[in-house]
């Protein structure tokens, strides 16, 4: 292959990489501003803490919703029909949410949100993996977290300016993640349909071909084994990753006891430190050096969790928090499971694969989003102890488990047969 080609072909593997990537920072951005529009709206709109607890858990519940159904649509129809659809819905219930906020509407609003962010992400993963050279792969998987964080990053810049000013604030905020949705579709429009997908679908082989039957494969044991545990480690890993997102202004604010204006500014600075350790992320995930990373960045993590447990919630203490998970999460967190997710399916499984996985740690996330308010203002200690256990389980299975197990990704030609012998995913 001359050079030539091999600058075209990752030019449009990051092209796909950012286009297809932008889910990131509208699910990010769903999720971080929607905790932050909460906390405005609850004086204007006299939201309880029930409220705001029913309203993140139904956004988590829907956002797993989507993922299932989209993950299964993006492997039946292909991946370019279904994410242009879903983020064209998104942009609906973002446009919805910012012209007429109150409480009716936010239950409605938030629930057609989340299911349209859902579907989106393993499609938009799946694609992403499916466009990127092999040598890059990890690479352009990693950079969606990038965005992921951008879209926290749009919310607390958001926050900052307008983070007193009432209403005005939240609609904002959800009208900001309507303009970069629709920015997106405009983006993925010239975007060709997956080259693995389309050859997926002309395989003679029955457990190639994506229909109902073929799901039986993924609970196979050689699918099952990477299903359950990219299902488990990113269940686990996520509560403390989405309680951060979703009730760290609450913490600040209501525990703390500074303004939203004060709690955006101190998020921006651990935002920066999470983009500076995705940057580390992007370095090791192609090498040899991914595992002892991983395990580095997992203590970091846990030591993180528990220095307000130690020494009490302040403003300082969270800070110390955010920066520690923020640079251990950007190894031993989600963007480590999107890369799993890619490697350890086939291209006709993938997106499906995914859905599944997504959809049970947001519920899981649901769960625990439901239940996080009444803890934080009965006493956070036992949140973080929690935080600390669930983290620490999904450390040890990807340490232990996930990095024993085979790839399917394989020079780019997808599947590797079932002859090969297995490949460490730790590189």
């Amino acid at each position: 292959m001359s050079t030539l080609d091999q600058k075209a072909i990752n030019r449009h593997g990051w092209r796909v990489a950012f286009a297809s990537g932008l889910a990131s920072y509208v699910d990010a951005g769903a999720i971080a501003g929607t905790g932050t529009a909460l906390v405005i709206l609850q004086g204007s709109l006299g939201l309880t803490p029930a409220q705001i607890g029913q309203l993140s858990a139904l956004l988590t519940i829907m956002i797993a919703a989507g993922a299932l159904v989209g993950g299964r649509l993006g492997d039946r129809f292909g991946r370019r029909r279904v994410f242009l659809v879903t983020l064209s819905v998104f942009v609906v219930a973002a446009l919805a949410l910012m012209l007429a906020p109150s409480v009716a509407l936010l239950y409605i609003g938030l629930a057609v949100l989340g299911l349209a962010a859902g579907a989106d992400l393993p499609v938009s993963m799946a694609m992403i993996a499916e466009s990127a050279p092999e040598d890059k792969r990890g690479k352009m998987v990693t950079f969606t977290h990038v965005l992921w964080m951008a879209g926290i990053l749009g919310v607390i810049i958001i926050s900052i300016f307008f983070g007193n000013a009432g209403i005005l604030g939240a609609q904002i905020i959800y009208g900001h993640l309507a303009a970069v949705a629709l920015i997106a579709v405009a983006l993925r429009w010239g975007i060709p349909e997956s080259r693995l997908w389309k050859e997926s679908q002309n395989s003679p082989a029955d457990d190639e071909r994506v229909d109902l039957r073929s799901l039986r494969a993924l609970f196979a044991p050689k699918l099952f084994a990477p299903l359950a545990a990219t299902g488990l480690f990113y269940a686990l890993v996520n509560i403390a990753a989405n309680t951060n997102g979703q009730f760290s202004t609450d913490l600040f604010v209501n525990v703390a006891g500074v303004d939203v204006a004060t709690a955006s500014m101190l998020g921006l600075g651990i935002l920066l430190l999470s983009v500076a350790g995705l940057f580390v992320m992007m370095r090791v995930v192609d090498g040899s050096r991914r595992h002892r990373t991983f395990v580095l960045a997992a203590i970091l993590a846990l030591v993180g969790l528990a220095v307000p447990l130690v020494f009490g919630v302040t403003a300082i203490t969270l800070v110390v928090m955010g920066v520690f998970g923020a640079l251990g999460g950007a190894v031993a967190g989600e963007p480590m499971y999107k890369i799993w997710s890619q490697e350890l399916f086939p291209t006709s499984h993938r997106s499906t694969a995914q859905g599944i996985t997504i959809a049970f740690a947001r519920l899981v996330a649901a769960g625990a989003a439901l239940v996080t308010p009444l803890i934080i203002a009965a006493g956070p200690a036992l949140l973080f102890l929690f935080l600390i256990i669930t983290s620490g389980a999904a450390y040890l299975i990807g340490i232990f488990w996930i990095f024993r197990m085979r790839t399917f990704l394989k020079d780019d030609g997808g599947m590797v047969t079932a002859g090969t012998a297995p490949q460490n995913v730790a590189g």
